[in-house]
């Protein structure tokens, strides 16, 4: 299966911001924090995500992101291809052109795999998702170390 950097980051960072939805508009720099993704590399992903409209944006002070419905109502497959990532387990990319231009012995049986593991996918929300205790924890403990380092560089910056 194909599922590169791109898709992951997508759907890590949809998550993170479903886990803060009540928390109004959620910055780029916040999650690139949380979650160890380069603020640049978000900034494309969401630019996608927002021209798919699973995503709203908020400019100004306070600004962020939000989701554009609730997370119950965004399956993690929708994510994934509005970053233009495939789920894909072919050799071919589905071409059918595995071996010598054709279809090879197996490319069916990994098509059906694809398939399988679209639906998979496709039956699972952002809300599923932040609704799984294990998720709610390592939220919990992403923000935690987070306060933890403001806290400390605000320290610093003061001389203390």
């Amino acid at each position: 299966m194909r599922l590169t950097t791109k898709g992951r980051y997508a759907v890590t960072a949809m998550l993170d911001l479903a886990l803060r939805q009540n928390k109004g508009p959620i910055s780029l720099a916040e999650i690139s924090e949380r979650q160890g993704i380069s603020l640049s590399y978000l900034e494309q992903l969401f630019t996608r995500l927002r021209k798919s409209e699973l995503v709203k944006s908020t400019r100004g002070p306070g600004g962020g992101y939000t989701l554009s419905r609730s997370a119950d109502d965004i399956a993690v497959a929708e994510v994934i291809t509005a970053v233009d990532e495939k789920v894909d387990s072919t050799r071919c990319g589905g071409l059918g052109n595995c071996q010598d231009d054709e279809r090879c012995l197996t490319h069916d049986l990994w098509m059906d795999l694809s398939e399988q593991i679209y639906k998979f996918l496709d039956s699972i929300s952002l809300g599923n998702l932040v609704a799984r205790e294990n998720v709610r924890e390592v939220s919990e403990r992403q923000t935690e170390k987070q306060s933890h380092k403001v806290t400390l560089e605000g320290k610093i910056s003061a001389g203390l």
